[in-house]
């Protein structure tokens, strides 16, 4: 019996979207195993626009927001490469770099990334500053089962995580939308104004399953 409520407290899944305004989860520790999966509202769309706000020390590559299909492993993936100081978006397995970006450790940083399949473009807000356009993959849209995982970066639909490119801070907001979000919008949500959430994935409305030790607790807010 014991042993079955540890298992309870270790993978703990959401029965319902829960809302987690004000909240964050929090990744304490480095393992190939912690994560959460994210439940997408929607499947099969060309377009998309990912935000959320992440806190950490690491000095070295991490992950950020991975979503696989089972035609490909980095359909939609944030990477962090802390060798080449670079933020990579990867759109079909397809990665683009953008440098010269302030990521400093201890604080926190709102990235979003936009990308259309029409015209293959993607374009990263760091901190509500633009990024230069870049041609990632056109023509075709994500399609199949999608998984969604923070804290871990997938190299198989599902799996193949390596423990040195895992997660650990603190990671908050995550939205996802089937479409560019305007750049208007972008800043309201950098601002934490009143912005439309997300209708692939809503902070304020999530389902999830927590797999492992991350916690959630009310989000640090700096003091005045």
């Amino acid at each position: 019996m014991r042993f079955l409520l540890m298992l309870v407290m270790l993978t703990a899944c959401a029965a319902a979207p829960q809302d987690l305004s004000g909240k964050m989860f929090i990744f304490p520790q480095q393992t190939s195993t912690t994560k959460v999966r994210l439940t997408a509202s929607r499947e099969g769309f060309g377009a998309a626009t990912v935000c959320h706000r992440s806190f950490t020390d690491l000095k070295r590559g991490h992950a950020l927001f991975s979503l696989a299909t089972p035609s490909s492993a980095n359909d939609f993936l944030i990477f962090w490469d802390e060798t080449n100081k670079e933020m990579e978006p990867h759109i079909k397995n397809t990665k683009t770099e953008y440098k010269g970006l302030d990521y400093k450790s201890n604080m926190w940083h709102s990235i979003c990334t936009t990308w259309d399949s029409e015209s293959g473009l993607v374009q990263l807000w760091f901190d509500g500053q633009p990024s230069i356009k870049k041609f990632a993959s056109s023509g075709s849209n994500f399609s199949g089962s999608t998984i969604i995982i923070l804290g871990q970066e997938q190299d198989s639909h599902g799996g193949g995580f390596d423990v040195k490119q895992s997660f650990i801070g603190m990671m908050s907001d995550v939205h996802m939308w089937d479409y560019t979000l305007s750049p208007c919008e972008i800043q309201k949500y950098v601002d934490e104004l009143n912005f439309t959430p997300g209708n692939v994935l809503n902070w304020s409305a999530l389902e999830f399953q927590i797999t492992g030790r991350v916690l959630i607790e009310d989000k640090q807010k700096t003091c005045y």
